[in-house]
């Protein structure tokens, strides 16, 4: 009787979880992956399914941790504030072709677009290594970083030496450390900070709850951020160790104006909902948008001369809205010219890939540039399974030689250039909490090209015809990671 009950209760669970695949409303691709495991491997699949399958953005229960930290926000600051992060007056500075770009990324949860920035495009680790160290040494008040990796070697060592050091001064230090990301790290190398000052709140906490737990483990904080004092801010793809400051080719962005407001809300959106606390009024933290609110309620022709336009798109899975996904997908289909892309790991979700596909058949220039030597075995089947495809369509596709390149950057039409964390995969655009900053200007641009070409100087073009000659087990361990790729 205990048998056939529990047997019963078995089939139960199966249909039950089969049921709610069907009926996500997310990419058809990935519930079929998912059906596919649980009909191989029943129990194995279901519990895998319920650690890293369930899609957050359709479920309200998990939207509606954004949703808290917005009302914290908003009772914590005023409406030129507000106005700054999400007003729309700097969206008509925006070319009459991207101006939709930009509003469709700026609804909601989204900072919109600000105007009177300036940056500094970084291509070199040990060039971001060198202002980091001299901005983190003049900091005053407050330092704030959230990074995927934070390594545990010479780069990373130094970069930590300087957090206590100014954390032990009084300056104020807030890090969020991305636990599982640098899980071989032991517990004694953040424990000296803490004990130096610096004030680290996990990411991913095991001491919370079991169902938080559980329904967040498959998450990363993906994101690379600095704010020091509200004025400055890093973003991009550069991560704090070695590898980043000595060996690959990686793109990142020092900020400075009022686009800093909103890598500040994103910091803030990670760090409050993590459990932590701040010690003055929210308001207080952001002195550069404050000091902006003239430029930015100004006329056009006081927008027009304070410098650059600036969008960065904060995503995350337990927002509604995939905007990185509609990004990429936006950016490719309104390409009139040219679209290059840079990314290592390319795992296109089927709206991506058919956008690129229509691209590259309508004769837009459209390439991608990958590294030649993928950093992990899976990365590299995974990133071919797809090389056939876009190479019929007419993509180009250049594999960079030498170091690692690790930039995940786009370039389009002279006007839009996009330097961010976000890979070309699911796992971006679905589950990791990810961070691009999006550059309206035609003179960034053109340099963002002369850098991409700067690269294809390093890179050989991979043909069609080169392709098709690959031997038959490459090809049947394409397909097999292929099936899995919504999963990767």
């Amino acid at each position: 009787m205990l048998q056939l009950v529990a047997t019963i209760l078995y089939i139960l669970l199966i249909l039950t979880v089969v049921v709610v695949i069907l009926v996500d409303k997310g990419d058809s691709g990935r519930k079929f992956a998912w059906l596919l495991i649980i009909a191989a491997l029943p129990v194995l699949g279901i519990l895998l399914y319920f650690l890293v399958g369930i899609n957050y953005r359709h479920h309200w229960i998990f939207n509606r941790r954004h949703q808290r930290y917005k009302e914290l926000f908003f009772q914590g600051t005023n409406d030129a504030l507000n106005n700054i992060l999400f007003g729309h007056e700097a969206e008509s500075l925006v070319r009459e072709d991207f101006r939709l770009l930009a509003s469709l990324m700026g609804r909601d949860a989204y900072p919109t677009v600000s105007s009177g920035n300036d940056f500094e495009i970084i291509t070199q680790g040990r060039r971001k290594f060198e202002l980091l160290r001299e901005d983190i040494l003049n900091a005053k008040e407050y330092i704030h970083m959230e990074y995927f990796k934070f390594g545990n070697d010479e780069g990373g060592k130094a970069i930590k030496e300087l957090l206590m050091r100014k954390a032990k001064e009084g300056v104020r230090v807030r890090f969020i450390l991305e636990n599982i990301a640098n899980f071989p790290i032991r517990p004694k190398y953040y424990n000296d900070m803490k004990e130096a000052g610096v004030e680290v709140v996990r990411f991913t906490n095991p001491r919370s709850h079991f169902l938080k737990f559980v329904t967040s483990i498959n998450f990363r904080n993906h994101r690379k951020i600095v704010v020091i004092d509200g004025k400055i801010g890093y973003t991009g793809g550069m991560n704090i160790n070695d590898n980043y400051f000595n060996r690959w080719r990686d793109t990142h962005l020092r900020i400075t104006g009022p686009a800093v407001a909103s890598l500040q809300y994103a910091f803030m959106d990670s760090w409050l909902t993590a459990g932590a606390t701040i010690d003055r009024p929210l308001i207080d933290y952001y002195p550069a948008a404050i000091a902006a609110v003239g430029i930015i309620g100004g006329s056009d022709a006081s927008l027009r001369s304070t410098g650059k336009l600036l969008q960065i798109v904060p995503d995350e899975p337990d927002l509604p809205m995939p905007m990185l996904l509609y990004s990429y997908e936006w950016i490719i289909q309104h390409a009139r010219k040219y679209i290059w892309l840079q990314t290592p790991y390319f795992v296109p979700p089927e709206p991506v890939l058919d956008a690129m596909k229509i691209a590259a058949l309508s004769g837009v220039d459209i390439r991608i540039m990958l590294p030649e030597r993928a950093d992990n075995f899976i990365t590299r089947p995974a990133n071919r399974a797809y090389y056939e495809e876009i190479l019929q369509a007419g993509v180009r596709l250049f594999l960079r030689q030498g170091e690692f390149i690790h930039s995940k950057t786009i370039v389009c039409d002279d006007y839009l250039s996009s330097i961010g964390s976000a890979n070309i995969d699911s796992r971006s655009f679905d589950i990791n909490y990810e961070i691009n900053t999006y550059i309206y200007d035609e003179e960034t641009a053109l340099k963002c090209k002369a850098i991409y070409e700067a690269d294809l100087e390093k890179s050989r073009e991979l043909t069609l015809e080169e392709w098709s000659r690959r031997p038959w087990h490459n090809r049947l361990a394409e397909s097999v990671i292929r099936l899995l790729s919504p999963l990767l």
